[in-house]
């Protein structure tokens, strides 16, 4: 079957039959460079957001304006895009964060990221899984380094990246004899906004910290490699670990 989001070319022009993604946080930070990359290499990107401002995207991006803590709706507009588009990759890229002692965090913060770190990127999984099948798509679940470890005044954050990590490897190998990919992306720190709601930020030096291109550039890797390998699990870390107080 030849319908497989490898097939793209790095620098390709939008085909005429392009692979199509639905790619979960893509409006800003991590998304907005995977799609980015995505879209130089060809592929049609419906790109999930709350909020795109007034930025143009090229031809191939495709605007998926909702807050994702609306489940219900937002799980409607999933299911009637997968009745239109042939569906093979889907990239749980979006993430909530809150940090500080455990104590001080209120149930509405918990279940926010409880919901977007872990139950969405369940969900869609299951939505896409017939198309995936069809295709021999890829899911891709953007993790965190916080998943391999503890995590003091970040517990929830954690445990659901941690979760999410652990998804991702068992749906591997349920779905592996169908040809399915799984991979999860384990990131460190990353100079995006995901860090306004802590009292840390990366460091200054820029040996300390992971940019969004990087993460986007191990996704198209994980995108190329040949169909009888499967990339599971990569981990990436800038070379210096540096935190800044703010």
């Amino acid at each position: 079957m030849k319908n497989n989001l490898r097939e793209s070319i790095p620098g390709a022009p939008l085909s005429e039959n392009p692979k199509t993604v639905v790619l979960t946080g893509a409006s800003s930070g991590i998304g907005r460079a995977i799609a980015r990359r995505l879209l130089e290499c060809g592929y049609k990107v419906y790109g999930v957001g709350r909020d795109f401002g007034e930025e143009i995207w090229p031809h191939g991006f495709h605007k998926l304006i909702i807050d994702m803590k609306n489940t219900g709706s937002f799980y409607d507009q999933i299911r009637g895009l997968l009745k239109r588009e042939n569906i093979c990759g889907l990239i749980n890229n979006a993430g909530a964060a809150y940090y500080g002692l455990h104590e001080t965090l209120n149930p509405a913060k918990i279940h926010e990221m409880v919901t977007v770190n872990l139950e969405i990127p369940m969900v869609l999984s299951q939505l896409a899984l017939r198309d995936l099948k069809k295709n021999r798509g890829h899911i891709i679940n953007i993790s965190s380094v916080t998943a391999k470890q503890t995590n003091p005044h970040g517990c929830a954050y954690g445990a659901t990246k941690a979760g999410l990590s652990s998804f991702s490897a068992s749906l591997f190998d349920e779905n592996r004899k169908y040809g399915v990919h799984v991979c999860t992306i384990h990131p460190d720190m990353v100079k995006t906004n995901l860090y306004r709601n802590a009292d840390f930020c990366q460091g200054e030096d820029e040996m300390s910290y992971l940019t969004p291109q990087q993460v986007a550039d191990a996704v198209m890797y994980v995108l190329s490699v040949p169909e009888s390998m499967s990339v599971t699990d990569i981990t990436l870390r800038p070379q210096k670990h540096q935190i800044r107080r703010k």
